[in-house]
C-alpha cells in the first residue's frame, strides 16, 4: 500500500468493461468537507452495485473509484460534525459518491455508525452498511411489514438475501420463504432465517405472500407479482438477471389490490441521509447482539477483479469484503 502522507492506493475503473478493466492506482488523499468525515479504510465491501458501475450501467465519471461501504477508523472530521472523533472505529456507507476501494474515503457523517463497544470484527462491520441497512429499509420503510405477515425473498443466499430473511424475523414476520437459483445454495440460505428455501423455478407452488422482495428481475418479476396476496406489496430492488424490463399493468394493480414499489439505496441515502444512518446504526446494534449474522469471506484489495468475477458468476454466498488497510 502507499505510504505517502498525501497519496493513497485505490482500485479504479479507468474505462467501462469486464472485471479486468479494474486498475490499482495512486491518487491524492481526499479531505472531508463540511458535514463529512474522512475514514482510513480497513475493509471495503464488494457488491453487485460496483459491478454495475464497472459495466457502465450507472453513468459515472471516469476514472472512478468504486466502493459503497467500508469499515475503518476516522481520519479527519469536517466542519460542523459532532459526536464522532478522530481514530474512532466506524462502519460507513460511501454509496452516495462511492470511493470505498481506497485507503481513504470521504462520506457524510450521517452515514457513519460508531463501532466502539460493539465487539464486531472489522471485516464483519464492512459487510453491514449496504446489505443489512437495505434489508431494514426495504422491509420496514418501504414494504411496511407488519407482525405475522408472510415474506418471500428471491436470491436468498446472496448478500442482501441473507439479511432480508433475518430482518423479516427481527420485525416479527410469520412465514419467511427464500428462493435460490440452484440446489447448492439451499442449505446456505436456510441458515439465514428462512422457514423454507425453494428453487426459483418452483415458486409458482409456494402460495401467496404479503411481501415479496425481488432483486432478480425478468420472469421472476412477473412470478413475484403473481405470488402477492390481496393487499400484497412487491418491492423491486435489482435486476441481477440482466433481463429486459418487465412492465406491470396499472389496471392489474387496481383490480387486484396489489402494490409495486422500488428501492435504490444510493438514491435513498442521498435524499434521506439521516434516516439511512439510523437504519445503519440499528443494523450494527443487531449484528452486535447476534440478531443479524453475516457470512464473510475476505480478499485483498488487489484482487477486486476476482471479487467482481465471483459476484457476476452468481456463485457467491454471503458477502465478499476486500482488505484495504492494516487492522
Amino acid at each position: 500500500m502507499n505510504t505517502s502522507s498525501t497519496q493513497m492506493t485505490a482500485v479504479t475503473i479507468p474505462e467501462f468493461g469486464e472485471a479486468e478493466t479494474l486498475r490499482v492506482a495512486t491518487l491524492p488523499i481526499p479531505d472531508p468537507g463540511p458535514g463529512q468525515v474522512a475514514i482510513d479504510v480497513v475493509y471495503a465491501g464488494a457488491n453487485f452495485a460496483e459491478v454495475l458501475y464497472r459495466r457502465g450501467v450507472v453513468d459515472v465519471p471516469l476514472p472512478f473509484v468504486p466502493g459503497i461501504e467500508v469499515a475503518g477508523r476516522i481520519r479527519a472530521i469536517g466542519k460542523g460534525v459532532e459526536g464522532l472523533t478522530v481514530g474512532q472505529p466506524v462502519a460507513a456507507l460511501t454509496i452516495v459518491d462511492s470511493g470505498g476501494y481506497a485507503e481513504v474515503v470521504v462520506t457524510s457523517a450521517h452515514l457513519v455508525a460508531p463501532l466502539d463497544d460493539s465487539g464486531l470484527a472489522m471485516d464483519v462491520a464492512a459487510a453491514l452498511p449496504s446489505n443489512s441497512t437495505t434489508a431494514l429499509l426495504v422491509l420496514h420503510r418501504v414494504a411496511r411489514l407488519a407482525p405475522g405477515e408472510s415474506v418471500l425473498v428471491h436470491a436468498a443466499a446472496g448478500g442482501v438475501g441473507s439479511q432480508l430473511g433475518q430482518v423479516a424475523r427481527l420485525l416479527g414476520a410469520g412465514r419467511v420463504v427464500g428462493t435460490v437459483g440452484g440446489e447448492a445454495k439451499v442449505e446456505t440460505a436456510k441458515r439465514f432465517g428462512y422457514d423454507e428455501v425453494i428453487l426459483r423455478d418452483r415458486v409458482a407452488d409456494a402460495g401467496q405472500f404479503d411481501v415479496v422482495v425481488d432483486m432478480v428481475g425478468g420472469p421472476t418479476r412477473r412470478a413475484s407479482l403473481d405470488r402477492l396476496a390481496p393487499m400484497g406489496r412487491l418491492v423491486v430492488m435489482g435486476n441481477a438477471s440482466d433481463a429486459e424490463d418487465v412492465g406491470v399493468p396499472a389496471n392489474e394493480l387496481w383490480f387486484t389490490n396489489k402494490t409495486v414499489s422500488g428501492f435504490n439505496l444510493a438514491a435513498f441515502s442521498a435524499d434521506f441521509p439521516r434516516e439511512t444512518g439510523r437504519a445503519l446504526r440499528r443494523a450494527v446494534t443487531a449484528a452486535a447482539s447476534g440478531d443479524l449474522r453475516v457470512q464473510v469471506e475476505t480478499l485483498p484489495l488487489e484482487q477486486a477483479a476476482e471479487a467482481h468475477r465471483r459476484i457476476e458468476s452468481g456463485a457467491t454466498t454471503g458477502k465478499l469484503v476486500l482488505q484495504v488497510g492494516a487492522l
